[in-house]
């Protein structure tokens, strides 16, 4: 069985070439100016996860120019994106003012991440496929969720409270890729291009209850109870070591939200084969 998801792909030499060099780069650039990590800052990393994904779709559905499509596959998106999010953070730590690093990177990640998604729509129209009805009552119906899970996990482990709003958002991001996931195959028709997700689909498949709730519901249950898991376990690490508890939780968010987005945008634009 394949462990890598479907489409995983290295870019051609050139490209390989000069996103590692962008890595080493940013690498050498965090090492010397070793910008302030804060809350705020790992959140404002939120958008750039937005443009990750949606960049992704692009290239899914070809409809990004070609000589820059390479640069958004699978991995290459997350180190493309990675290199220039991180880059822009450096930057903006070595240029500005504390309070002001974190809006301007959200901004600079949000102009991008509005210009992408809004380029997904436009090659969905193009090609008259847009529907985005249903993946938008998918992040209504995970908004809801996650706000419920998240309330009963303060409440019952008060100090899980202590990893705050990143907290919440990871619990969100995972929540959303649950969810998403069990629309898109339930409701939608998609299948799941990632080989563990697939197996714990499949087994829900085969459960009696899957005339009733479909083979999604495990999944979600899976996603809620890992990321409750790790906000569990991180809240004792956030006063210990703050800075690598958010650039943890940050990762751990992305690791869902990137997903997640994903699907809701090719849900929108594409039918299921």
């Amino acid at each position: 069985m394949p462990l890598l998801p479907e489409g995983f792909t290295l870019p051609p030499p050139a490209y390989l070439a000069l996103l590692l060099a962008g890595i080493v780069a940013v690498a050498v650039g965090v090492r010397r100016r070793r910008p302030t990590v804060a809350a705020d800052r790992i959140l404002a990393f939120a958008p750039w996860m937005v443009l990750g994904s949606a960049l992704h779709v692009l290239y899914v559905v070809d409809a990004l120019p070609r000589a820059v499509r390479p640069l958004a596959g699978t991995p290459a998106v997350y180190l493309t994106v990675g290199a220039v999010g991180i880059g822009t953070w450096i930057v903006a730590d070595a240029a500005l003012d504390d309070e002001t690093v974190a809006r301007v990177l959200a901004l600079g990640g949000g102009i991008l991440a509005l210009a992408a998604v809004g380029g997904v729509f436009a090659a969905g129209a193009a090609a008259g496929s847009l529907s985005p009805g249903v993946p938008a009552l998918a992040l209504v119906a995970a908004v809801a969720v996650a706000a419920v899970i998240w309330g009963g996990l303060t409440r019952g482990i008060p100090d899980t409270r202590r990893t705050g709003a990143l907290g919440a958002f990871a619990v969100f991001a995972h929540v959303l890729d649950g969810v998403s996931t069990a629309v898109g195959i339930d409701v939608l028709g998609f299948g799941e291009r990632t080989p563990l997700s697939r197996i714990i689909i499949e087994f829900a498949a085969g459960l009696p209850t899957a005339p009733v709730l479909g083979s999604g519901w495990l999944f979600v249950l899976v996603k809620v109870a890992v990321a409750s898991l790790v906000v569990w376990l991180f809240a004792d690490l956030v006063e210990e070591d703050p800075a690598g508890t958010y650039v943890l939780l940050g990762v751990v968010a992305a690791v869902g939200l990137g997903p997640a987005v994903h699907n809701l945008l090719l849900f929108s634009i594409t039918v299921p084969a």
